[in-house]
């Protein structure tokens, strides 16, 4: 085994058994299949054997499975192997493994190992690994987690201050408010110490400070004022924040306190901003539909997808699973036909697709099949996938099988999925590792470039 190969195929799936058929295969009984692919340099069969040899405490087989992968000096499967350590209650061999990884290092390393020493009662040296980082933003805050364990939340704000106050403007336009920060998160950061010793206050200074506002669909300052019932705050916030995030924020404290009008009007009100309705019709439809109210939820959707460029296949998706789910499919459909007219009679399989799972639900399968077989986009890889979920839930196994077929250098997992179903193993097995594109070339550039004009 090669740790370069093993890393390729693990990212991108390719030539390889993912975890989820794996997973499917040790469901159907197959154990004898995952042992034998693990001991031929299949990583996710050897993960998924280790596991499960460890839940029957057979702990030296289970090293046993991971040693060839260790043996590469990939990374991964040093980490897997330090959980099922730990997991194990063997967190000194688990550091043990981890150590010399992280002397190489990378940032992903230092921080799984800080976190892990941080756990088994080594926080302060965990503190002193990721110190020297301070500057990139995923290890500051590891810094902040470990800081909490070890008691040195104020030595990690004063190392957070002093890169704050390091900060310079980020271009040279004197009217320029941004700073170039390292970490980019500083702010935020800074703010969870101050959060956690009580000092509510410069928390919230802190994040009215920060640059983004949003992070992964969470707006630190508004869950912070929710957090401490300074909804008043929130609410004049939510007012003024442009991705709605606020707004959902507000909804939810409002809505868990029981006050379900209220949180549908903080959407609405947010909605009436330019643009509101396309940051919260859906979670406000969601509420609505929580409650009881699925009229009011297709409403809104219905608006918007009916509004200026509202008409987008995620949008119109949204609408057609809300028809579907309230018992309207047949009004989904109606739907989408007066599209398709608007549109000249033409359906895009985007929308077309959408269409399937209504008519599947009203026991149209057949006449889905058969339109599906019609659809101008019929022969692509795509539209194979959606036929070969149609048969599969008419039960037509085999049919379902050979629409995949078509297309065998696509939808690899699922034409083996439908192959392991039948009791195909073996075929399952060679789709899965056959490697349709080739691994990427090493890069051209030879670390030169011109400074001449292109002109």
């Amino acid at each position: 085994m090669d740790a370069a190969d093993l890393d390729y195929r693990a990212r991108t799936l390719t030539g390889c058994i993912p975890s989820s058929l794996v997973t499917r295969l040790l469901e159907l009984g197959h154990e004898w299949e995952v042992e034998a692919q693990a001991g031929r340099g299949e990583w996710f069969c050897a993960l998924g054997w280790a596991r499960l040899l460890g839940d029957r405490q057979q702990y030296a087989q289970a090293l046993e499975v991971l040693a060839p992968y260790i043996a590469t000096g990939w990374w991964p499967a040093a980490r897997a192997q330090a959980e099922l350590l730990e997991g194990w209650g063997r967190a000194d061999e688990a550091i043990a493994l981890c150590r010399p990884y992280a002397e190489a290092g990378d940032r992903l390393v230092l921080d799984f190992f800080a976190r892990l020493l941080s756990r088994h009662g080594q926080s302060a040296d965990a503190f002193a690994l990721l110190r020297p980082g301070i500057d990139d933003w995923f290890l500051a805050e590891g810094l902040v987690d470990v800081a909490e364990v070890a008691g040195l939340e104020e030595e990690a704000a004063a190392l957070l201050e002093a890169r704050i106050a390091a900060a310079v403007p980020a271009c040279d336009d004197p009217d320029c408010g941004r700073l170039r920060l390292e970490p980019s998160n500083a702010f935020p950061l800074l703010a969870v110490i101050r959060e956690r010793q009580g000092r509510i206050e410069e928390a919230i200074d802190l994040l009215r400070r920060r640059d983004s506002t949003s992070v992964n669909g969470r707006d630190a300052l508004a869950d912070l004022l929710a957090r401490h019932d300074r909804i008043e705050e929130l609410r004049a916030y939510a007012a003024s924040e442009y991705h709605g995030h606020a707004a959902q924020c507000l909804a939810e404290v409002l809505e868990e306190r029981g006050d379900v009008e209220g949180a549908i009007t903080a959407y609405r009100t947010f909605a009436e901003e330019s643009d509101g309705m396309w940051h919260v019709a859906v979670p406000l439809s969601e509420l609505l539909g929580r409650h009881g109210r699925g009229s009011e939820a297709i409403g809104v959707m219905r608006a918007f997808a009916d509004g200026p460029g509202g008409a987008e296949d995620w949008i119109v998706h949204t609408l057609c699973t809300l028809y579907a789910d309230h018992g309207r499919a047949r009004d989904g459909l109606a739907y989408l036909d007066a599209l398709k007219a608007h549109r000249g009679g033409k359906e895009d399989w985007d929308f077309f697709r959408i269409r399937l799972p209504l008519m599947a639900g009203l026991g149209l399968l057949d006449e889905a099949i058969e339109q599906a077989r019609t659809h101008p986009e019929e022969d692509t890889w795509y539209a194979a996938r959606s036929l070969s979920d149609l048969l599969a839930t008419a039960g037509r196994a085999e049919e379902a099988l050979a629409a995949l077929e078509r297309h065998p250098a696509c939808n690899t997992s699922l034409r083996a999925e439908r192959l392991i179903g039948l009791g195909r193993i073996e075929e399952a097995v060679q789709a899965l590792q056959q490697r349709p594109w080739p691994a990427p070339a090493d890069d051209p550039w030879a670390g030169t470039h011109s400074i001449e004009l292109p002109f």
